[in-house]
């Protein structure tokens, strides 16, 4: 049984150098095509960012604030809800390994979001955190390089 305020850890092990996985993970136009729609994003301590997400029925503005970034080993940015209770941590670690990448997500924090938002429970970050780094991104790095034109 998960305990509330104990935070999502999930790895990821990609056949993929961690400049790479970097790039996939700070590179607006790559996260695009693997994340969310974000309109600019740097890897740089108080960079600000929003972006639109959530179920097919319901929608939440997410404000986030980078708050460390390590090139090609460590990212944390501020996760939070517009008019909601709560802050939480987003923490991409890499750890290179040979020619491949172990990456270690972490989400804290999700204890302070209101409990009586369903679409806040855990399981549902869980679930979302398991696909967007298990088969989106995973896919994305690993996809054979488009010709060069």
């Amino acid at each position: 049984m998960m305990q509330a305020n104990e935070p999502i850890i999930i790895e990821q092990t990609y056949n993929t150098p961690a400049e790479k996985v970097w790039q996939a993970l700070t590179d607006n136009i790559q996260m695009k095509k693997w994340y969310f729609d974000l309109e600019d994003f740097k890897p740089e301590p108080g960079f600000k960012f929003q972006f639109e997400g959530g179920t097919e029925t319901q929608t939440f503005l997410h404000l986030c604030e980078v708050t460390e970034a390590i090139p090609e080993k460590k990212l944390t940015y501020s996760w939070r809800y517009n008019g909601y209770a709560g802050n939480s941590f987003v923490t991409f670690e890499l750890f290179p390994e040979g020619e491949k990448t172990r990456l270690k997500l972490t989400h804290a924090g999700l204890e302070t979001f209101p409990a009586s938002e369903p679409a806040f429970a855990k399981a549902n970050f869980v679930e979302g955190w398991n696909h967007i780094s298990g088969i989106s991104l995973k896919e994305f790095l690993e996809a054979e390089p488009e010709t060069k034109r």
